[in-house]
């Protein structure tokens, strides 16, 4: 399997910082933001990545992650998202030819997590599988709703004013090689971008998504309260 991390976008949330480098290469305590979602997917096994990009600072990767190999990675690649606000699904597409065909495990880069996915990416065989985590302000998210087992998910919602559950998609993904058609049939949504809640209800009507709660530590770091939200975490997980 292959990975995708997405690290596009201008952080617009997260000006002045983002004026002078891109969001994901802004400090977690002692790394930058990117290498987290790194050690996620290296620690899960993969080890063949493409980081998809955009923005006035793209060269900035380069010289921070250079060929990747010290951080455990045999072969990185990038690619390039000419509309840094065209959505995630959009982002994605830029992944059909480095796929080969094959299942792809995408990771937003500004998700940083210390669960071990590595046994769903090793038992996953086909479909879509999102993993989920309990948070205090699902209105930020997309949301999962369930059916009366609460084993099925019968719908996502992005960004509800009423939120079904607390349970939100992470930003952490695997999909079968059918997720490039279903992201290239989907029209962009009001905010003009494809959506990658669209994506997933795509799979939620072929009775073909699966979903795993994400254990232990979990926080995006697109605002300043979840990025400092992050830096304690981490700060605190290595006793400082």
């Amino acid at each position: 399997m292959k990975g995708v991390i997405l690290a596009g976008g201008l952080g617009t949330r997260l000006y002045p910082l983002t004026h002078v480098t891109n969001k994901h290469l802004l400090p977690i305590f002692d790394k930058p933001m990117i290498f987290y979602p790194i050690d996620t997917l290296v620690k899960a096994g993969i080890r063949d990545i493409l980081i998809v990009t955009s923005g006035p600072h793209v060269g900035d990767f380069l010289g921070v992650l250079r060929n990747g190999k010290e951080l455990g990675v045999e072969h990185l690649e990038y690619a390039y998202q000419e509309k840094p606000d065209g959505g995630i699904a959009d982002a994605l597409l830029l992944a059909e030819d480095f796929a080969d065909g094959g299942p792809v495990c995408m990771i937003l880069g500004d998700n940083t997590t210390d669960a071990d996915i590595g046994g769903d990416v090793k038992t996953f065989q086909d479909g879509g599988l999102v993993f989920l985590k309990k948070v205090t302000d699902p209105k930020r998210f997309g949301v999962a709703v369930f059916d009366e087992s609460r084993e099925r998910i019968i719908r996502i919602d992005e960004k509800p004013e009423n939120p079904a559950s607390n349970f939100a998609v992470t930003g952490l993904y695997v999909y079968d090689n059918k997720v490039f058609g279903y992201a290239k049939s989907l029209k962009p949504s009001e905010r003009g971008q494809l959506e990658i809640t669209d994506v997933n209800n795509c799979y939620i009507n072929e009775n073909n998504l699966k979903w795993v709660e994400l254990k232990g530590f979990w926080s995006d770091a697109g605002t300043f309260r979840s990025l400092y939200s992050a830096n304690k975490f981490w700060a605190e997980k290595q006793g400082e």
